[in-house]
């Protein structure tokens, strides 16, 4: 039997596990001069930039391509059970997870979407900073495309990372419209014999409803995955943990929790050999879980979040909300059979699984304890640099995430996207946001076309804790055009909560 951990012991283990996000704005770099801090109006700095050397990238989209892929949605049964009953669904060609997209760093990649669904839709490049007009985001970066039409997206893959690509329109994601992007380093700075893929992800049997449809009950199988309660998250020291004062998202009652397309009654499985370092690449590609994370017997060590390299930190498990990445080496140093375990934080669904068969061994997975170290935010070390961010920066917003009055809306600052103003800067700027999050749920927090540093790495998307929250991101703006920043829970997103992040020049 794979042993399970009830939703009360997960909850406790990710409140000690979350690390120096509430109120880590303490623990980073001072604002500095209040004469260069702007509100989100987006009213310009009274300071020109300083110690920021400007790296903007090209905005031009590439002309020749490197590599050629093609994608096509459409509807389709799929049968994560494994036991032939099957439900229709979006695909990209007729799976899920779609294809994986593996690259060489730098390669260009044309990727042509042809569109076979009934309505609309685009395909984003979650975490790529490529060139903006291939960014995906619908009615910003490019017009939808339209049922029987089509659209080729041409950017440099890089730096090298574990990406993933979905759908931004509505709640398509949650359609399982959804797939790996990898781009392979030259040189990885850790060592490994084997690269594997694990995407987790949410099921559901019928088409996705705004949550105002399904946050009082519906009665329709959709349910509640209402808010419940919390501690607060901050003490203003930054030493609350990575889940601290986290509360239920808000997500409907799924049907299940899948590892790479399976529901845990039908877990893929690989086999190992005994010593062998195994790097996996975790994703979170789901529309609105925060799923802890371990392994049986044996620890992970974290060498990338979001794509980026950090320095290695062993951890027996990790937390992470939609949108996140992490890559672990794990070493075959104990034969058996064990399960990679990945547990809703916020739902009582049986956890997503993968198995791990050492070779000729037999009998039923073991699971992880959860009750071992848990990975913090405050524990990565970014390889790079991140010089060029320290000090005070060029142009603050001070931003206000909060629920609107109407069931299922999800405000910045009181504004509800698409009726929000844009957040202004300029190429070269030094900006930090710093986020108080006055809703009672956590909120994955994802930047368009940029990488962020919070604390000492580098990330694309941050979780902000319920019950004020806060955290601090700093970024250069250094990718011009119109970027999304938003909620990664897409039924917070398609309630409002998004921002366009607008280069004023």
């Amino acid at each position: 039997m794979i042993p399970t951990l009830s939703r009360r012991q997960l909850l406790a283990a990710t409140t000690a596990s979350f690390g120096m996000l509430a109120g880590c704005s303490s623990s980073l770099p001072s604002t500095g001069d209040s004469s260069t801090t702007m509100a989100a109006s987006g009213s310009a700095p009274t300071t020109e930039p300083s110690n920021v050397t400007a790296t903007a990238q090209s905005s031009a989209v590439p002309k020749d391509a490197d590599q050629q892929r093609a994608l096509t949605a459409r509807t389709g049964p799929i049968s994560p059970a494994g036991d032939g009953d099957s439900n229709p669904t979006w695909l990209y060609n007729g799976r899920t997870p779609g294809p994986e997209l593996r690259v060489a760093e730098s390669d260009v990649l044309r990727v042509d979407l042809t569109n076979r669904l009934p309505d609309p839709t685009t395909i984003h490049w979650h975490g790529v900073p490529l060139a903006n007009p291939m960014d995906g985001v619908p009615n910003v970066t490019q017009a939808p495309v339209e049922p029987d039409g089509s659209f080729t997206y041409t950017f440099e893959a890089a730096p090298a990372g574990t990406y993933f690509y979905h759908s931004h329109v509505g709640l398509q994601l949650d359609r399982h419209l959804i797939g790996p992007l990898i781009v392979e380093e030259e040189s990885p700075h850790v060592a490994f014999d084997r690269d594997i893929v694990v995407l987790f992800n949410d099921h559901l049997t019928s088409a996705p409803r705004p949550e105002s449809k399904w946050s009082t009950g519906g009665g329709d199988g959709m349910g509640g995955g209402g808010m419940s309660g919390g501690g607060m998250s901050g003490d203003g020291m930054g030493r609350n943990q990575m889940g601290g004062g986290m509360s239920a998202a808000s997500r409907p009652d799924y049907a299940g929790l899948l590892a790479n397309g399976r529901l845990p009654s039908n877990p893929p499985e690989f086999t190992v050999e005994k010593g062998e370092r195994l790097r996996v690449r975790f994703i979170n590609a789901s529309g609105a879980t925060t799923f802890g994370v371990g392994v049986g017997g044996h620890p992970l060590n974290i060498t990338h979040a979001d794509g980026r390299p950090v320095e290695p930190v062993a951890t027996d498990s990790f937390a992470f909300g939609p949108g996140e990445r992490y890559d672990a080496v794990v070493e075959a140093t104990n034969p058996g059979v064990w399960a990679i375990e990945a547990q809703s934080v916020d739902g009582d669904e049986s956890p997503a699984s993968v198995t791990l068969r050492y070779e000729g061994t037999t009998g039923d997975p073991r699971g992880p304890s959860f009750d071992g170290s848990q990975l913090e935010y405050g524990d990565l070390r970014a390889v790079e640099s991140t010089e060029g961010l320290q000090g005070s920066p060029d142009r603050t917003f001070d931003v206000t995430l909060s629920a609107g009055r109407d069931p299922g809306t999800w405000l910045i600052d009181g504004q509800r996207f698409p009726d929000a103003d844009p957040l202004q800067v300029s190429a070269g700027e030094h900006v930090r946001l710093r986020m108080r999050n006055r809703s009672p749920v956590v909120h994955p927090m994802h930047l368009h076309g940029h990488f962020f540093r919070v604390g000492d790495a580098f990330k694309d998307t941050v979780m902000v804790p319920g019950h004020i929250g806060r955290v601090t991101i700093d970024f250069l703006a250094d990718n011009p055009g119109e970027w999304l920043f938003h909620c990664h829970n897409i039924y917070h997103l398609d309630g409002g909560m998004a921002r366009i992040i607008e280069y004023a020049d």
